[in-house]
């Protein structure tokens, strides 16, 4: 989200259980822009082991804030795919042979799943910030439209970057707080997700939803609903984390979600009783105010007339993710002035 002289590409194979051959990779400065071929400790090929990162050397690409880059990846052995993000809301090709120095790919098929690329870091003056967003599917943009950047990360990016802060977007789909699910849990991966995060000094908690959702339903047909204070304790240990590291941890309300996906498996998501823990989490978040402060997304996608509802303007159709205008919405929720507060006192124990 931020622009830079210089960029290095970061590729995983963290739930990988054999090393990862890189064989080539490049970045380009947009889709049909000659790519640069990208090194790693000066070499064109690595070797990453199961479990790590590595990084590129910095490479002298100049990018503007808010540009699209192209990452190309050349596999020159049979790899299984361990390592990826399956909602990339961007479409990616895959290729046969090594393509990764040709403007344009001739593509033998396509997938929106992001794989390999963990982030992309650009070189920032000195002081520079972040804000990481950690959340599930909202966060990640599941309905948002492809390849458009309709993320409410996206929208609340282009607010930040004219005052010099970058958006790491750290939404899973299908991502809980206190459990692993589709992805660890945020009381696990906050560590590597947001804290570890170059400039990290703010943080946005977006995550409670699945684990209201969940239990019931196809994806946990005999786990238990959590309890009030099993959530409110999760959020308390993800402030405590922060604190020690002097980050401002803000938290968001949970939105609505009644009548969520119907017509599919999982259209028992909700439940009056799963609403009612929700409203509680959401009264706790406003008046208790654990964080540093509160982002209520809930009154900003709610329908007045019907508050367990999404507002139908904000809607994507499925009655738990926002649209196009919901994530814009949620962005313009935000006020900046709050969330960009100088740190936090770093506590200790």
């Amino acid at each position: 989200s931020r622009g830079g002289r210089q960029l290095r590409v970061r590729l995983s194979n963290t739930y990988g259980d054999q090393p990862l051959r890189i064989s080539a990779a490049s970045v380009a400065a947009g889709a049909g822009q000659q790519p640069l071929a990208l090194s790693f400790e000066g070499r064109a090929q690595t070797v990453i082991a199961p479990g790590t990162e590595r990084l590129s050397d910095p490479l002298a690409l100049p990018t503007a804030d808010l540009q699209a880059v192209q990452v190309s990846v050349y596999l020159s052995e049979r790899t299984p795919l361990r390592t990826f993000h399956w909602e990339g809301r961007q479409t990616a090709s895959f290729a046969d042979d090594d393509q990764t120095l040709a403007p344009a790919l001739t593509a033998t098929s396509t997938t929106t799943a992001r794989l390999f690329v963990s982030g992309i870091d650009v070189q920032a003056p000195a002081g520079a910030r972040s804000v990481a967003v950690i959340g599930d599917s909202i966060t990640d943009g599941a309905t948002a439209s492809l390849d458009r950047d309709q993320r409410w990360t996206d929208h609340l990016a282009a607010r930040l970057a004219p005052q010099g802060v970058a958006v790491v977007n750290a939404g899973i789909s299908g991502g809980r707080l206190l459990r692993d699910g589709m992805g660890e849990a945020g009381l696990s991966r906050f560590q590597r997700d947001v804290l570890d995060q170059p400039g990290v000094a703010s943080v946005i908690v977006l995550l409670g939803t699945n684990d209201i959702g969940w239990p019931g339903t196809a994806f946990a047909r005999t786990e238990a609903a959590p309890t009030l204070a099993e959530l409110q304790a999760g959020y308390r240990a993800l402030v405590d984390r922060a604190h020690a590291r002097g980050v401002r941890i803000v938290g968001a309300t949970l939105p609505p979600f009644a009548g969520a996906l119907p017509g599919t498996p999982l259209d028992d998501y909700y439940q009056p009783e799963k609403d009612a823990l929700r409203r509680q989490l959401n009264a706790w978040l406003r008046q208790d105010r654990p964080f540093d402060a509160v982002i209520d997304l809930d009154a900003a996608l709610r329908d007045p007339a019907d508050p367990a509802r999404m507002a139908a303007a904000f809607d994507s159709g499925d009655h738990l993710h926002p649209g196009d205008a919901g994530n814009r919405a949620m962005a313009d929720a935000v006020d900046l002035q709050t969330l960009l507060l100088g740190q936090v006192p770093v506590t200790t124990p």
